[in-house]
């Protein structure tokens, strides 16, 4: 039988961590270095974006993860990166499920899916970087 896809994010939830928008402010409040991934496509950050994150879209992220100038100026190797606490962010927060499970597999260690995505994060009036 097959499913749709709203049908797999919530067959995949369990195998994945997920914090609040506000948990993730929080984080950010005592961590403002922690490494936030925006995984939308260019075009969705018209309506702006958290100010700390880094910008590479779900299409890539599995490819780009180590190479974002942000990332490369911060860890010197993908075993480095991968140690590390990751926050994905997309724009509901179906996507970023996806790409949790696909960088538990590529072997990192503590990676986070923003419940709601931007859409949570906007509505919660978290501050908002301008669109690019």
């Amino acid at each position: 039988m097959a499913i749709n896809g709203r049908e797999l994010v919530e067959k995949l939830r369990s195998e994945v961590t997920e914090l609040s928008v506000s948990q993730l402010h929080e984080t950010l409040q005592h961590n403002p270095q922690a490494i936030v991934i925006d995984i939308r496509e260019v075009s969705e950050t018209n309506s702006g974006s958290i100010p700390v994150a880094t910008l590479i879209p779900r299409g890539v992220l599995e490819m780009q993860i180590d190479s974002a100038p942000s990332i490369q100026q911060r860890f010197t190797t993908l075993d480095e990166l991968a140690s590390q606490p990751i926050y994905l962010l997309c724009r509901s927060g179906a996507r970023s499920i996806f790409s949790a499970i696909s960088l538990q597999q590529m072997g990192f260690k503590e990676v986070y899916s923003i419940q709601g995505g931007f859409l949570a994060w906007q509505a919660a009036g978290y501050e908002v970087s301008d669109a690019s």
